[in-house]
């Protein structure tokens, strides 16, 4: 099997069905989506499309990416380009093999397939018998197909796996922002060319495709048993990037008819066991993926930037900024895919005009534990780099007033709730969430006026607009604290207790210095501030 020639990934079609083709079908204009048992797999599927794109098609000039991005190539044309990279792409055979170990590490006791899956309870949890929420088993069984799809995910998210099982390039459970079109129904081909950077742009030499600077399993598998083993930007092609393997794992293919347990389908050929050597590739250093925005401390210019993470709580505009903006004063560099974006919106009024939608998606990981997978849509604005510092300062002041709000709310539903609040502990992202989503509408249309102010030289929001961010926030967390505290009568003592904490959060709503401070910048008038 040959993951660029051969049929092995489902896709969706404009009618509706779904179909197994090769990879070039990622040109045909009827061609949607892809159709993959899990949200996990269907992101890796993009970066696995992404990553082949920019590694054998790359547009030569902002042009070229623009004629591509309106007419798609042919599929034989995206074949032959295919075919350039195809040795290195095969899942059967003596050779190398796509994303696997260049030893067929035969002194290593098997273990079942289902430990790709990030989300899989490890040997310590399945010894100690604590898989109570993911349990074992899940994927005891894989086509060929579903295992290759899933080792390429691990490999691209690796989080840590205990001694010597190394991170991805990007650190465990990266979070991965992908430009998409807005438009229902376009074609997959558009959503993964919003993702392709231009060579003008992105400047790299021409990749050997031979080489193992490019796809590493094509060599001996570089381990990292010792110090000074660590994997370096400068010492690899960039585009390893898209193809980095900190793992070294064999899958044992078996030629047997069995029924995937991720597709609940017949196989020809399936995956049950996979053998896994610790001591991988050890990337390391100022690595900045394509797909992945960046962070460091200004103060500490020396410091490698930092990849953004999957946390708990899922994905809310109270990130935005750091996955859409850039900015050396405030240390965020959002990911190269987003500022080529930028650069194609400046030079091609019809791109613009579809105003596209990022993308979001990561593992939320503890250590080796994953907490969740998160994935949004987040819309994404048109923005010059000239305006991005202008646009984060408004950004800036609405998350600090968000941020202090939510806090509020959150001590004053406590004091609502319990006799020693300040002793409780809990989860209470429930409270943050519907908070985010309450506030998100407004927060857009907000950061959607400063750009539009900003094209007319007025570089914040006016106090009619800065007033109506502030009443919806108000009503926000004021609804929020009614339903959740309110909402039962309980005992005349405990309705005491209620209605003075929201009291006080109406005190701090209507007249604390943050309040205060936020009308006095913006000129809310404050005769109007209940309107």
């Amino acid at each position: 099997m040959n993951l660029l020639q051969d049929p092995w990934l489902t896709f969706r079609l404009k009618d509706g069905t779904e179909q197994t083709l090769p990879m070039a079908a990622i040109a045909r204009p009827d061609v949607v989506d892809f159709a993959l048992p899990r949200v996990d797999f269907q992101g890796a599927a993009y970066q696995f499309a992404i990553g082949i794109l920019q590694t054998v098609f790359a547009p030569k000039n902002q042009l070229e990416w623009h004629d591509l991005y309106e007419q798609p190539p042919s599929e034989d044309t995206l074949q032959e380009a295919f075919d350039r990279a195809a040795h290195a792409f095969n899942c059967t055979g003596d050779g190398p093999l796509f994303m696997q170990d260049f030893d067929e590490l035969l002194d290593v006791k098997p273990t079942t397939v289902a430990g790709l899956l990030i989300e899989a309870p490890g040997g310590n949890g399945l010894k100690l018998n604590t898989d109570h929420f993911i349990k074992r088993g899940i994927g005891s069984v894989m086509s060929a197909e579903m295992a290759n799809l899933a080792l390429f995910t691990l490999q691209v998210n690796a989080p840590a796996g205990g001694q010597g099982h190394r991170t991805g390039l990007r650190g465990g459970g990266p979070l991965t922002t992908l430009v998409q079109p807005q438009k229902a129904g376009s074609s997959l081909w558009k959503k993964i060319w919003l993702n392709i950077i231009n060579r003008e742009f992105w400047i790299y030499e021409e990749p050997d495709l031979n080489s193992e600077l490019v796809f590493p399993w094509l060599a001996e598998t570089r381990t990292s048993e010792r110090k000074g083993s660590e994997v370096y930007a400068n010492e690899v092609h960039p585009l390893q990037m898209y193809w980095a393997m900190p793992r070294r794992i064999r899958l044992e293919l078996e030629s047997s008819n069995q029924v995937c347990a991720l597709t609940g389908q017949q196989t020809e050929y399936s995956v049950s066991n996979y053998r896994t050597q610790n001591y991988g590739a050890n990337y390391s250093g100022a690595w900045q993926h394509p797909l992945t925005p960046y962070k460091w401390n200004p103060k500490k210019p020396d410091e490698e930037p930092l990849s953004a993470k999957g946390q708990p709580g899922g994905i809310s505009y109270k990130v935005w900024d750091a996955l859409t903006l850039t900015s050396e004063s405030n240390g965020q560099k959002c990911a190269l895919v987003v500022s080529h974006f930028y650069k194609i919106c400046y030079d091609f009024v019809d791109v613009q005009s579809e105003v596209p939608n990022l993308w979001v998606f990561a593992y939320d990981m503890d250590n080796m534990k994953a907490r969740g997978f998160y994935t949004t849509s987040l819309p994404l604005f048109s923005i010059s780099p000239e305006q991005q510092e202008d646009i984060l300062n408004t950004v800036k002041s609405l998350h600090k007033l968000s941020a202090d709000a939510l806090w509020h709310c959150r001590t004053e539903l406590k004091s609502a709730w319990f006799e020693k609040p300040s002793d409780v502990k809990g989860d209470m992202t429930f409270v943050d969430q519907a908070f985010w989503q309450g506030t998100e509408s407004t927060f857009f249309n907000a950061v959607q006026h400063t750009i539009e102010n900003i094209a007319q030289d007025e570089y914040r929001l006016s106090p009619e607009q800065a007033q109506t961010w502030l009443r919806e926030l108000r009503h926000t967390v004021s609804d929020i604290f009614d339903e959740y505290a309110l909402s039962e009568l309980g005992s005349e003592r405990s309705m005491a207790k209620r209605i003075k904490a929201r009291q006080s959060l109406m005190g701090w709503l209507y007249g604390s210095k943050e309040i205060k401070n936020f009308m006095k910048e913006y000129e809310v008038e404050t005769h109007k501030e209940g309107m």
